[in-house]
């Protein structure tokens, strides 16, 4: 299916960004959830260097506590667009026994915001790419394209530099780093539209499927492992049609249901729904920037 004049101009910005960033920088790095973002960006870096391998890695902070869907699509992703993929876990935390049953914030600090500034460190990255958008969070739309971080990763708002028309700003001072963000001036409209015409292959869990779920809090949380699961009193679990319109760790994901098996259908679903996509992410129940301050994405 061929670009609106819109998508068509959407997909040029952040192609011009992606090889704009890689040239400026000395070692650039994909952030890669395996989440519809991330995937779309992935792709569209896939487009930018086309024919050539992508001169960029895509790099996955692993929980220890990701879905199992979601390990395999990675992997899968990875191999079939030619990417080097890089995979970081903080052994600290898994050494600790960190979950998101007993520890919760701490579980997010530690198992995802310090793992993803430990593995920044480690490869020496300079030029962080990533998939947030300005409409996703208020807090995502106070940062521009290129978003300065100082030592140690954190974010301070008020070091944002204005941006004039299209062009971006990838001065970095000693200890400065760069998050960048080509499609932050994409909707979540605008990316469904995008997914459906370029036939683009997403992670199982977006599709509606019938899975494990138990009730908690008033969210559906998909049973992903019965071994680690922490089953409280008087929970049982029961066989759903349910999908999955943000992805995060498994046990504090919120599942919606849905009889959507195929991309259009969700496409259209997701704009009838009226709720903010990442409804179902219990763990935004804190400050998104309190946590961006302190080196989260």
């Amino acid at each position: 299916m061929s670009l609106s004049k819109h998508l068509a101009l959407l997909e040029s910005e952040a192609i011009d960004i992606l090889r704009d960033g890689v040239a400026e920088a000395e070692n650039p790095v994909i952030l890669f959830s395996a989440g519809k973002d991330s995937t779309v960006l992935a792709h569209l870096a896939a487009r930018a260097f086309y024919p050539a391998k992508p001169p960029v890695p895509l790099l996955h902070i692993d929980s220890t506590w990701e879905f199992k869907e979601l390990l395999q699509f990675r992997d899968d992703f990875a191999a079939e667009h030619g990417f080097d993929l890089e995979v970081y876990a903080n052994e600290e935390g898994r050494a600790q026994g960190l979950n998101p049953f007993d520890h919760g914030n701490t579980y997010t600090t530690m198992m995802r915001t310090e793992a993803l500034k430990q593995a920044l460190d480690k490869g020496k990255y300079d030029v962080i790419f990533g998939g947030a958008r300005r409409d996703e969070e208020a807090t995502r739309a106070k940062e521009r394209i290129c978003s300065v971080r100082g030592e140690g990763h954190v974010w301070e708002p008020r070091r944002q530099r204005p941006e004039l028309w299209a062009l971006y700003n990838w001065r970095m001072s000693p200890g400065e780093t760069i998050r960048a963000f080509p499609i932050s001036n994409w909707t979540e409209r605008d990316l469904w539209a995008y997914i459906v015409a370029k036939e683009i292959k997403l992670a199982p869990l977006y599709y509606a499927a019938e899975r494990e779920v138990v009730d908690r809090d008033g969210t559906m949380i998909v049973v992903d492992d019965h071994e680690t699961m922490r089953f409280f009193p008087g929970e049982k679990p029961r066989k759903e049609m349910v999908r999955f319109r943000t992805l995060g760790c498994w046990p504090v994901t919120g599942a919606a249901p849905s009889t959507a098996t195929d991309t259009a259908r969700i496409a259209y679903e997701n704009q009838t729904m009226g709720k903010s996509e990442r409804m179902g992410r219990v763990s935004d129940a804190g400050s998104l920037e309190d946590q961006k301050r302190q080196g989260y994405f």
